[in-house]
């Protein structure tokens, strides 16, 4: 599928699949709130009053876990030379970074308003006459019971929309609007949905995958060449195994650094065990730094004028080669150009493919039932330590 904004070759094999377009026009007509989210007709929750009150700040904390904040870092790391402000992320409870001695605003993020982490991490984190906002959902909880308390502003978390599926609402936009980017650019729903061969893409993605899961082939692997896109794919990640790992099914998604792994893991992707499939993504690099041709030998004359970026187009090129005469399963994502438009289309994408996928397989692709046990055990420990 080639698009202004990126250049997607999907699986070797073209698929029509009848159920999956069934599937996907259902999914176009429906009145769900993550599909409504990724278009221009979303209504926002909170106001341009607010933007305009905190939209000063140059350097913004954000707290969350899971997908209430790896959309927003995603957004961060992937757009950052369109930034010129400091954003922090504390999404775990491990923190090491070191904030400079600024004027801070926070940004608290949770769903439910009880994340355990959240929680913990506010009370770690946010410093005295700081600015607060928090993002949680319109019912009692303990987040909002402290952010009344502290007179903080509380913006509304959408009921019908889930951590990993809150890119595109609130918990993405409000950052994103923050960081001073063009939310509406975002909302590429609409326009790709008319569009007939990302249509066409999508159906026979969904349904290549299916068949790879058919054949117990389980794990997706993403073969990713371009570090700044790393929180996006981690954001991917948990869209995946969240949404689709239940019922004793699902994919295992694993990112894979690239071409670092050459020289670790990418033995075993060629000879080992043949459960895998892979997604390779990357970028059209256009700048890339030169390689000084003086200190280059004559046995290696190859390289000389020529920039990293050449080497690693070269490394993408041969490996893809190689995987097909192996005939190992793959698809390719080539980025463009880096936009708010190029980033809200993999959005979309990725999104539309997962929930197709889960349908498919009989699968609630909204809910995580598992994950409730361990929060409860936690608990348990805690109270009794």
């Amino acid at each position: 599928m080639s698009a202004n904004n990126f250049l997607f070759k999907d699986f070797k094999k073209k698929r029509k699949s009848k159920k999956i377009q069934f599937y996907l026009k259902d999914l176009i007509i429906s009145k769900n709130e993550v599909i409504n989210s990724l278009t221009q007709n979303y209504k926002y929750s909170y106001s341009k009053k607010l933007i305009r009150n905190y939209k000063k700040f140059k350097f913004i904390k954000i707290i969350g876990m899971g997908g209430s904040s790896l959309g927003s870092h995603a957004i961060y790391d992937f757009l950052k030379h369109k930034i010129n402000k400091n954003f922090f992320f504390i999404s775990n409870l491990n923190n090491t970074e070191k904030f400079p001695k600024k004027n801070f605003l926070n940004l608290t993020i949770s769903k439910s308003g009880n994340t355990l982490e959240t929680i913990a991490n506010s009370n770690v984190y946010i410093k005295k006459n700081e600015k607060n906002i928090l993002i949680t959902e319109n019912k009692k909880s303990i987040l909002k019971k402290i952010g009344l308390k502290l007179k903080n502003e509380v913006v509304a978390h959408n009921d019908y929309i889930g951590g990993r599926y809150s890119v595109l609402s609130e918990v993405g936009m409000l950052p994103a609007e923050l960081m001073g980017l063009n939310v509406k650019k975002f909302k590429r729903f609409n326009n790709l949905i008319k569009n007939k061969i990302f249509y066409n893409s999508i159906i026979s993605n969904a349904a290549n995958i299916l068949d790879l899961i058919r054949i117990k082939k389980f794990n997706s692997v993403i073969l990713n060449y371009d570090e700044s896109s790393d929180n996006f794919l981690k954001w991917y990640q948990q869209l995946v195994a969240e949404s689709l790992g239940k019922n004793g099914k699902g994919v295992l998604p694993i990112i894979s650094s690239m071409p670092k792994d050459n020289h670790s893991l990418m033995q075993l992707y060629l000879d080992g065990q043949k459960s895998n499939f892979y997604t390779f993504f990357y970028t059209q690099d256009k700048f890339s730094q030169k390689i000084n041709s003086q200190n280059i030998p004559d046995d290696i004359k190859y390289l000389k004028k020529k920039s990293l970026g050449n080497i690693l187009s070269s490394q993408i090129i041969a490996t893809q080669k190689v995987f097909k005469k192996k005939n190992i399963p793959f698809r390719s994502f080539m980025i463009k150009n880096k936009s708010e438009e190029t980033l809200g289309e993999l959005f979309s994408f990725f999104i539309i493919e997962t929930i197709l996928i889960a349908n498919a397989l009989k699968i609630n692709p909204y809910n995580q039932p598992a994950v409730e046990l361990i929060k409860k055990e936690t608990k348990k420990i805690l109270i009794n330590t």
